[in-house]
């Protein structure tokens, strides 16, 4: 399903919203609640942005490849005999069945409906029975290749040709990852929790961008970190959200002997959240992904020093599922239920001029990138 949003309809959604945080309001909740909206964000935004894939660490021996959807197309990306990183539409060129599945290790591409085969550059190299086609040039027959590339340890593609590098256009990103998590291309995948919310997108990414809530939602969350130090910086595409930990003892896992003393999270537009917990070496990847106007499949990829989580990493995972995405799940459903009601157009922009944790200005940058995104597609 495709939309075309006039700049009528981005004008509706926008009206409130202001350039300076303290004089704003947010974005129109029919954004969040009209399917149309939804069908135009996949090509407005996550079309023309740089889509997280996964840790570099699966992509490193020659012959791996992983597989994903991204804007609802099938990629797959894979490296090459020679070392090199490729990306390609997972779509056969004979008659469009998807090539690869999962994740793995191959020696060539081969379709599994009539077995065209193609090398790991893309190219075709075998197209059984066409011998007697006219006008058939098998060495002129490659799949679409997309944009891939490999930061800060992970492996992110962009379906759009002509966007900036992400190096390039996440600005001081990668220096602040390098800063706070030197191990992170070290470190190894560990668990995954998955989960499919009855919200919007946009819901869960405005949830996670404030920790106005947090004292309110998640006491236990605010004796792990030190909420007085925590600062919330908004930058072109990314967010950094900071504090010390937690002075004493804790309310949500143990932090005995831990070596990472920081809680360090950065948002990545559009939809990609890296977080540095307090305890051993450690990322955790939350990946929010559309399934619906109102639902949103959501990961978190643990990446520990170890395959074999300890004791205390065991109870950090827990602490994560049972409490803190309980109490954060309830929050944005009970949000997109009210936005779907009369009662609810937008809501006023809550402004720390100090960039504290418990401000909103951050919602606001990514409500800003939002718009510009929106304006620039229907332009």
């Amino acid at each position: 399903m495709t939309a075309v949003m006039t700049p009528d309809d981005i004008g509706r959604v926008a009206a409130g919203y202001h350039e300076e945080p303290a004089r704003s309001f947010s974005i129109g909740a029919e954004a969040y609640t009209d399917a149309r909206w939804l069908a135009f964000e996949q090509q407005a935004i996550f079309a023309r942005s740089w889509q997280w894939v996964c840790h570099a660490e699966k992509l490193r021996a020659p012959g791996s490849y992983v597989t994903a959807e991204v804007a609802g197309r099938p990629i797959c990306v894979v490296r090459d005999r020679n070392g090199t990183l490729r990306a390609f539409y997972n779509v056969c060129k004979h008659r469009a069945h998807a090539l690869l599945q999962g994740e793995g290790r191959t020696n060539v591409i081969l379709c599994p409906y009539h077995a065209w085969s193609y090398n790991l550059e893309g190219r075709l190299v075998r197209a059984p029975e066409t011998a007697g086609l006219e006008d058939f040039e098998r060495e002129s027959i490659c799949l679409d290749r997309i944009r891939v590339e490999e930061f800060s340890g992970f492996v992110y593609v962009n379906l759009d040709g002509d966007a900036p590098s992400l190096e390039r256009q996440s600005g001081g990103l990668g220096a602040e990852i390098e800063k706070w998590a030197p191990d992170v291309e070290r470190l190894t995948f560990a668990h995954r929790l998955t989960y499919d919310i009855k919200s919007n997108w946009k819901n869960v990414v405005d949830n996670f961008l404030e920790c106005y809530h947090c004292p309110v939602a998640h006491k236990d969350f605010c004796t792990l970190v030190d909420m007085d130090t925590y600062q919330v910086t908004t930058h072109g595409i990314y967010s950094s959200h900071m504090a010390e930990a937690g002075k004493s003892a804790n309310a949500a896992y143990s932090v005995e002997g831990a070596t990472v003393k920081d809680h360090a999270v950065w948002w990545l537009w559009p939809n990609t959240c890296l977080m540095r917990y307090p305890g051993r070496g450690n990322m955790i990847v939350m990946h929010i992904i559309p399934a619906g106007i109102d639902q949103t499949y959501e990961t978190y990829d643990f990446f520990f020093e170890d395959a074999l989580p300890n004791a205390a990493e065991q109870e950090a995972i827990r602490y994560i599922d049972d409490v803190l995405q309980v109490e954060d799940i309830a929050l944005v459903e009970s949000v997109q239920r009210g936005m779907g009601t009369p009662a609810f157009s937008q809501g006023r922009i809550v402004h720390d001029p100090d960039g504290s944790g418990k401000s909103e200005h951050a919602v606001h940058h990514f409500h800003g990138l939002v718009l510009d995104a929106y304006r620039k597609a229907a332009a």
